[in-house]
């Protein structure tokens, strides 16, 4: 086979790995293609059998020594999200006042929350509160 086929072939197993989720499968057969195709390129990677040998060489070996630390990095670089539930018990700062039955603002972690007193009484503003339970975007609160 041509260098420039094996080129080909490695630029389009390259582009379907783009192409489909996260499975991180084509994109050792598509880099195997680019590199017999520049070993073919300076006659390096002999007859056309030789050639195809290399390429399943390189895509097998290389997809299992390399697929699992590529998916571990990928998936430790993921954001990661705070668990709503641990809101819970911590202590938040009332940046308006609750009213009796209705709804004010408070800050918790650096963000300003929806804030509704569980036991309907009024809080004023600036009293520190503790966080009973969240509900959606609102955090029921409790007077400390």
């Amino acid at each position: 086979m041509t260098w420039w086929l094996w080129l080909l072939a490695g630029l389009a197993l390259l582009g379907f790995e783009m192409l489909t989720p996260g499975g991180f499968f084509t994109i050792f057969f598509g880099v195997a293609a680019l590199i017999v195709g520049v070993l073919a390129r300076f006659g390096l990677a002999g007859p056309a059998w030789m050639q195809w040998i290399w390429f399943s060489g390189l895509s097998i070996a290389s997809l299992l020594l390399f697929r699992k630390p590529l998916l571990a990095w990928v998936r430790s670089r993921d954001v990661k999200r705070p668990d709503v539930d641990s809101l819970v018990g911590e202590s938040a700062i009332l940046l308006e006042a609750v009213p009796e039955g209705g709804v004010g603002k408070a800050e918790l972690r650096g963000t300003s929350w929806s804030a509704r007193s569980v036991d309907g009484i009024g809080l004023p503003a600036g009293r520190r509160c503790r966080v009973a339970r969240v509900d959606g975007l609102t955090l029921w609160i409790k007077a400390d």
